[in-house]
């Protein structure tokens, strides 16, 4: 479903004669798709070079190398290229502003960066922000939320994106009425990694079935008990070391403990209401199961790249009307 994750040969990069190009430049990684004027995908090609490796000036390069071969439609006019995530951003190529809430997921504010490769007409969406009840930011997630509109326009509901900072997205009326993110997945990384949890938990992987029986009964536990994650945490290394906890187990019960006290800090969000989850594979997977375990409504399922793809599309139509 989605587009290839590794880094592209240059040297046996496909051609194609393209109307536009739809790029998704994030922090680790990078893709563009080559499309139709209708909006059909031609090719894609996915490179490493992402904004955290990447100094500003090195944009235009990994662009014109990335898409090497794929020649306009039209030779008598600049190729028009969308972007959205992180090249936006303050540390990436040009920054592009960040929409105050409420607003559509799409809108006014896309930047041309002043360096950006001849030939080409670039332009870099924008991010969201809110101020009130707190500071909150996003970028690259408008995109894959206006994605998620232009398939349901009538969607009135909570969509969740999960992710290294998992976003809570209230739509109504075709606008994001407001957001709230959470650092869960990059937690579980730090605490998995570099805590004292680390050495319980290597080797994890090996036995999925332990992993969702403790996922799920730390989910009811941080539902039950949201405040009591703390001791929780702790607790997964005392298991470990007075019960024999197996790494797949202690893996599970630590996202499970995230996760369920995230969904109990954002209850209102999703309680009694329609939802949508954006994203793709395991994490996706261990959000729906929990959202489950906590009683909420089913959510409906859409693929982060085709989130993607459907709001880059969606952005084209509106700029070709501007």
């Amino acid at each position: 479903m989605g587009a290839p994750e590794t880094e592209a040969d240059p040297a046996v990069l496909e051609p194609a004669v393209v109307d536009w190009l739809a790029i998704d430049w994030g922090t680790s990684n990078l893709r563009a798709w080559a499309m139709t004027g209708a909006g059909e995908v031609l090719a894609c090609r996915a490179s490493e070079k992402g904004m955290g490796r990447l100094a500003p000036g090195e944009y235009p390069g990994v662009l014109s190398e990335l898409i090497r071969g794929w020649t306009p439609r039209d030779p008598g006019r600049p190729l028009p290229v969308l972007i959205c995530g992180m090249a936006g951003a303050r540390q990436g190529w040009c920054e592009a502003p960040y929409l105050p809430v409420p607003t559509a997921p799409l809108g006014t504010g896309a930047v041309t960066p002043p360096d950006a490769p001849a030939g080409l007409a670039v332009r870099i969406l924008p991010g969201l922000c809110q101020r009130a009840p707190r500071d909150e930011v996003m970028r690259g997630e408008e995109t894959q939320i206006a994605g998620a509109l232009a398939r349901d326009p009538g969607f009135d509901g909570t969509i969740c994106l999960p992710g290294t900072h998992c976003k809570w997205a209230s739509v109504a009326g075709g606008a994001v009425t407001g957001f709230q993110s959470f650092l869960t997945g990059e937690l579980f990384e730090l605490l998995a990694t570099r805590s004292v949890l680390r050495h319980g938990l290597a080797g994890a992987g090996e036995d999925p079935a332990a992993f969702d029986a403790a996922f799920g009964a730390a989910v009811g536990e941080s539902l039950a008990e949201p405040g009591a994650l703390p001791a929780g945490l702790f607790g997964i290394r005392a298991a470990g070391l007075l019960d024999g906890l197996a790494p797949d187990a202690g893996a599970g019960r630590l996202s499970g403990l995230l996760i369920g006290s995230e969904l109990a800090a954002c209850r209102p969000r999703w309680q009694d209401r329609p939802l949508v989850v954006i994203g793709a594979g395991r994490l996706s997977d261990l959000y729906a199961a929990a959202l489950a375990r906590a009683g909420a409504a089913e959510p409906k399922r859409l693929h982060a790249t085709e989130a993607t793809l459907a709001g880059l599309r969606a952005a084209r139509a509106l700029m070709e009307l501007e």
